[in-house]
């Protein structure tokens, strides 16, 4: 990796940094995946996401089942349709998770360098001497002195909310443990993870299977977040039930790296991926803590240079109570954005957090903030020079679309297409304009009834970088001709004036296939 790929643009004068934030329509070029939830599950709540910058909304089905998931995306489309915002839907997985059972509920106070044992025994009272847990495998995989981490939804080993135990001996299936901080464990269920310890279970566990099949179909979602993805055959297994399940072979998958043995099958991962989720929570436990930031830069750069959607976890945790992130936080947030991801996920955050909506604003502001001092003019560089010569059709048009648009300072880059791969590829060289993706609708058939494509692409770019997608008259066919080329532009550049992006005497870099030809040209407004 470049030591100079992200540094600043240029040293800014320290009287600027006072200056007040300029109100966009778009709240950032990054990216804001939030978890839905208790806390964000109403209408009003989701509109106020949708407003503050939300543009995915993740399904966690590593607790409540499919019917309350249902009611919560119905909640979601009512929103959508009421704030007239784009959202994408992301179905995450449950995977090899451990969790530990507390069917009481009742709140359980582990002491320091007391034992407590974890049982695969459900049927026992969770207490602090005994911890049930749903995986008989455990006494089998660790040993003496292994670390394992058990907290509620959101857990680090620092906080009051978390535990870090020791095993100490493992008798029959059952692991004794040493308890190395206090903590008080609240709720029915805390997730369980043990460091750098390989769990035999499957990645897409049946109870996954069933619901992607049922829940996942119904509601034809864009992403399934993959948990646990520990080899790129994970990847493949989940693309063959996805193309089983043929309203769902156009899903895209993102792999959860939040392993050892997932960080260890990186390359051949992102390879089979269409996207990457860095799971810093239960990663940041299994890496030294000198570690982390290495791992996040390399990936976030081998993400870019693959023009695949790097998306980065665990940013402002104290937001779930608190109303302002930590000064490490925000800096944290910054960093993210300076390295290059295409977008911040937001997990107890918003999924049970006291501020969803103040949270998701602050991330924006701070992305927003980070965007304006960006290095585009090395990371530009940094990519031509790693996809090399010859380049390909498309990706030659794609560069050539962003670097005509930084020399003419176009507003915005206009890119008309029908799957959505000629903008992701012009958003993968991360112009300093938003590109706006006019999704050309096709008709297509399976052979009982016909209908038109284009929503279903729009929406999977809600998740790239700086790509903001429009959904054009499906009357428009995906090639220009003289009769329609110049409507569709004009559908979409008002939409630019609209929304705040195109003014007057502005400049405009178009990007559309005329014939068997991709063409870029430039345009000035008149008044």
């Amino acid at each position: 990796m470049h030591s100079n790929h992200l540094l600043l643009e240029e040293p800014i004068r320290m009287a600027t940094i006072l200056e007040p934030s300029k109100a966009s329509f778009f709240p950032a070029m990054t990216k804001i995946v939030g978890t839905l939830g208790p806390s964000s599950r109403s209408v009003e709540v989701i509109s106020g996401c949708l407003k503050a910058g939300m543009s995915v909304a993740r399904f966690d089905f590593s607790w409540r089942d499919a019917e309350y998931h249902r009611e919560t995306l119905e909640n979601l489309r009512a929103a959508v349709k009421s704030s007239r915002k784009l959202c994408a839907i992301m179905l995450d997985t449950v995977g090899p998770e451990l969790q530990v059972v507390n069917k009481s509920e009742r709140s359980i106070a582990l002491k320091m360098d007391n034992k407590v044992t974890l049982t695969p025994d459900q049927g026992q009272e969770a207490s602090n001497e005994l911890l049930p847990i749903n995986f008989g495998g455990l006494a089998r995989a660790v040993k003496r002195g292994d670390t394992i981490f058990v907290g509620q939804y959101l857990f680090t080993g620092s906080e009051t909310t978390s535990v870090w135990l020791e095993v100490d001996e493992v008798n029959g299936d059952d692991v004794v443990c040493v308890i190395k901080n206090s903590a008080t464990l609240a709720g029915s269920l805390f997730t369980l993870h043990a460091s750098q310890v390989r769990i035999d279970l499957p990645t897409l566990s049946e109870k996954d299977k069933e619901v992607i099949s049922s829940w996942g179909v119904q509601n034809k979602i864009e992403f399934l977040s993959l948990s646990y993805t520990r080899h790129a055959e994970d990847i493949r297994q989940a693309r063959e039930l996805l193309n089983q399940l043929g309203d769902l072979s156009q899903t895209q998958i993102f792999a959860k790296i939040e392993t050892m043995e997932g960080l260890t099958h990186f390359d051949e991962i992102l390879q089979a991926a269409d996207g990457i989720i860095l799971s810093r929570g239960n990663l940041g436990i299994d890496l030294p803590p000198e570690k982390v930031f290495l791992f996040q830069k390399s990936a976030v750069y081998k993400c870019n240079m693959a023009g695949k959607p790097a998306v980065v976890t665990r940013v402002v945790d104290s937001m779930t109570d608190n109303l302002r992130p930590t000064r490490a936080e925000a800096t944290d947030v910054a960093n993210a954005v300076l390295d290059g991801c295409d977008a911040i996920l937001l997990g107890a955050e918003t999924l049970r957090g006291l501020y969803p909506i103040e949270t998701i604003t602050t991330v924006g502001k701070i992305c927003s903030e980070s965007e304006k001092v960006f290095n585009q003019d090395q990371y530009f560089k940094t990519t031509v020079k790693f996809v090399g010569e010859p380049m390909t059709h498309l990706e030659s048009i794609a560069s050539s679309a962003v670097r005509a648009a930084i020399k003419v300072k176009a507003s915005v880059i206009i890119c008309f297409t029908s799957s959505g791969r000629a903008a992701r590829l012009i958003a993968k060289y991360r112009p300093t304009m938003p590109v706006l993706s006019v999704v050309i609708p096709r008709l297509k058939t399976n052979q009982l009834k016909w209908s038109f494509s284009g929503a279903f692409e729009a929406r999977q770019s809600l998740i790239v970088r700086g790509l903001f997608p429009l959904l054009a008259d499906p009357r428009h066919p995906a090639e220009s001709t003289n009769s329609t080329d110049e409507s569709v532009l004009k559908v979409a550049l008002d939409h630019g004036k609209a929304v705040g992006v195109i003014k007057s005497h502005d400049r405009v870099v178009i990007c559309q296939k005329v014939g068997d030809a991709s063409v870029v040209k430039i345009i000035e407004l008149e008044d």
